[in-house]
């Protein structure tokens, strides 16, 4: 499952507000898809420059996923690894591009269910719930400890600025 992180999370639920706020949906459509709209929140690019870029490589994000080298310079490559920093592995692209992760699919509202890729309204629920998930896995990382340990650092820091 993906790592857990505030930038993924915001991600994921941005990319939903995107979505139910109209923004363009194909599941077809690599700049439109499912991951497709993830890749716009997160790299800035339009759906046609991600459709380019996708255009380098041969097959659906899920086969892009799984035939991505983490050394090649080709433009595609980019794309997966701003996903990749982001938290997100070659099965979590692929399970957002089919809807089909089991962990995101058992904390839907109401339980586990069957979403469709192609459903707009499913794929919110879906980037909605894996954000939800992902929010407490980040929640239960957090202790006391670290967040005072921060709070020092970060007194410390504005002490030698000031």
């Amino acid at each position: 499952m993906a790592t857990p992180g505030m930038v993924l999370i915001d991600a994921l639920r941005k990319t939903a507000s995107n979505l139910r706020n109209g923004a363009y949906y194909a599941w077809g459509h690599h700049g439109g898809c499912n991951c497709g709209n993830l890749l716009q929140v997160v790299t800035q690019l339009s759906k046609e420059e991600i459709l380019q870029y996708a255009h380098t490589g041969v097959g659906e994000w899920t086969e892009i996923a799984e035939e991505y080298c983490s050394v090649t310079s080709v433009p595609l490559g980019l794309m997966m690894t701003k996903l990749q920093e982001i938290g997100l592995t070659p099965t979590d692209i692929h399970n957002i591009e089919y809807l089909e992760d089991r962990d995101v699919l058992n904390a839907l509202p109401g339980g586990f269910r069957w979403l469709k890729r192609n459903q707009r309204e499913d794929v919110i629920l879906y980037f909605e719930a894996f954000a939800n998930l992902l929010e407490e896995k980040l929640l239960q990382l957090v202790t006391v400890e670290a967040l005072l340990k921060e709070s020092m650092n970060t007194q410390a820091q504005e002490a030698l600025t000031t």
